[in-house]
């Protein structure tokens, strides 16, 4: 390996995010144009992005809105770009929205409309479904930021308020033609956790969104609550008949990225192993699980000899118990380092692709075998830090912290341990 690590690591992440950049993607798209408008509909961090690329490909007649999280706008000239707020919604997200599900309800049979989703659309749609409102809205995000609950979980109580999740724009859609183009920021890339799933059915049911409540013991806003347990707020399900004119197409995936992070490595030298795509689970214990994993190829060869990275996607969880400032890529990283206790020649990276870990600018950090040692130096103890969910004050301090800015596109978490 000629390569110093950290630099290595870096060039591995800013391949993975090069890979599900929208302008890549969107090449090799052939979609039938219609006999009537088409209208681009989107949501997401990646969602301006995606109406960028798609305008400049069709050479038809075009218009549409999109909205996307502050700062990730790009120029588009036929579509209308509108920023909001993530990871909690606000005003813009829910009058863009509104707009959104109007412009749905103008199309007609002869009509196409493009439906631009990636991660984030969730909290970028914030239409409350009847008898809510957005402070309901935000302080169901809140609880379910803190909870601990999966990404799936999360997203199925969303789609059960929502006015225009779990299929419902799609069916507002009708009778036009819908052509979904996503960008998979999900374990698994399950469709209806894709920004909450606005254009594909839901087989979830709200009896499904309570039981997440109670395991979590999330407390919900009492019209919320109600909304559930009456059944009203039930999404539209497989088999029904405005989704008939429904195609989806995943333009990118997690998988995707660290494939190409993996080819990385290996033209420098280094075997890459990808250890999977939908790791869940709390970031702190996939950290420990990992580092086991990387001292099993330090000092035995296996699963992988090195010198060699492991890499692996998904979306962990963290359970909020401190005050820190959070993210849940530092918090592995940093749970990480604490088990690895300065292994020589062992260099990891974590960041969220997205460049936002948490509610932080920052999209993650390194970590490198002095990292304990140079952090006891400042008078700062790992444990300690982990302990009050604090990791990006953590690396911020050492000035590992890894800092993009908007990166345009989203395929969710992204792991690289090196042993060199």
């Amino acid at each position: 390996m000629q390569i110093a690590p950290r630099q290595l690591l870096a060039d591995m992440y800013a391949a993975a995010v090069r890979a599900a950049q929208p302008v890549h993607c969107l090449q090799d798209l052939r979609l039938a144009p219609p006999a009537g408008r088409t209208v681009v509909l989107g949501a997401g961090k990646a969602s301006a992005a995606m109406a960028q690329a798609f305008e400049r490909l069709w050479r038809r007649p075009l218009e549409g809105l999109v909205v996307t999280r502050y700062g990730y706008a790009v120029p588009c000239a036929r579509i209308e770009i509108v920023e909001a707020a993530h990871p909690v919604p606000d005003e813009a997200g829910g009058r863009a929205a509104a707009r959104m599900l109007e412009l749905a309800r103008s199309l007609g049979a002869d009509d196409l409309a493009v439906c631009l989703m990636s991660g984030g659309g969730s909290s970028l749609l914030p239409l409350p479904a009847p008898g809510l409102g957005l402070a309901d809205k935000q302080a169901v995000n809140r609880a379910l930021l803190a909870s601990g609950a999966s990404i799936s979980e999360m997203n199925c109580v969303r789609r059960h308020l929502s006015a225009i999740k779990g299929g419902r724009l799609a069916a507002a859609c009708h009778p036009a033609r819908v052509a979904n183009l996503l960008i998979s920021d999900v374990p698994g890339d399950q469709e209806r956790d894709i920004a909450s799933g606005p254009t594909v059915a839901d087989p979830d049911t709200c009896a499904d969104a309570l039981q997440i409540v109670a395991r979590y013991a999330i407390e919900l806003p009492p019209a919320a609550r109600r909304l559930l347990e009456s059944g009203a707020g039930e999404t539209v399900k497989p088999g029904d008949a405005r989704l008939r004119g429904v195609s989806t197409h995943m333009l990118a995936t997690p998988q995707m990225a660290l494939a190409a992070a993996a080819a990385v490595a290996e033209r420098a030298g280094v075997r890459a192993c990808i250890l999977g795509d939908s790791i869940e689970g709390e970031a702190r214990d996939v950290g420990k699980a990992m580092a086991g994993i990387a001292l099993q190829a330090h000092r035995h060869g296996q699963p992988i000899a090195p010198p060699c990275v492991l890499l692996s996607g998904g979306e962990t969880t963290v359970t909020v118990r401190g005050s820190g400032r959070g993210g849940r890529n530092v918090e592995f990283l940093l749970s990480l380092a604490v088990a690895l206790n300065g292994t020589p020649g062992i260099h990891a990276l974590a960041a969220d692709t997205d460049g936002v870990d948490g509610q932080e600018e920052i999209a993650g950090a390194y970590a490198a075998p002095d990292t304990l040692e140079r952090a006891r130096r400042l008078g700062l103890h790992a444990r300690s830090s982990l302990d009050d969910n604090d990791g990006h004050g953590f690396f911020q301090a050492l000035g590992d912290s890894l800092v993009t800015g908007p990166t345009l596109t989203n395929v969710n978490d992204f792991r690289a341990i090196l042993v060199a």
